[in-house]
């Protein structure tokens, strides 16, 4: 019962807010879900960091353990872009390079 008490009296509330009965409380309301978003956000980029911190040690093990696969891939990856480019390049002729006149 204290519960279902409680949770009226905020459901209440948050209607009297998101309703605009009291400006005042309102645009307060709305400030501090503004500075939230901030706050939130200053998480979302710790947890970025957090990421990169583990990934930092976790990537190396996992390229010693599948090096070869990886650097497969990888030289197969690097073929793809250069030939890929290199149609680019022969359609659109202003993307080649100058050659260095010596």
């Amino acid at each position: 019962v204290d519960i279902l008490k409680h949770l009226n009296c905020t459901f209440r509330e948050l209607r009297r807010l998101f309703l605009v009965e009291d400006l005042v409380d309102s645009i307060k309301f709305g400030l501090l879900l503004w500075v939230l978003t901030y706050v939130g956000s200053w998480f979302n980029g710790m947890t970025l960091i957090i990421l990169a911190v583990v990934a930092i040690f976790t990537l190396p093990k996992v390229y010693e353990t599948y090096k070869v696969q990886i650097d497969n891939y990888v030289d197969l990856a690097r073929t793809q872009k250069d030939n890929v480019w290199k149609q680019v390049q022969e359609k659109v002729p202003f993307l080649k390079k100058k050659e260095k006149k010596q």
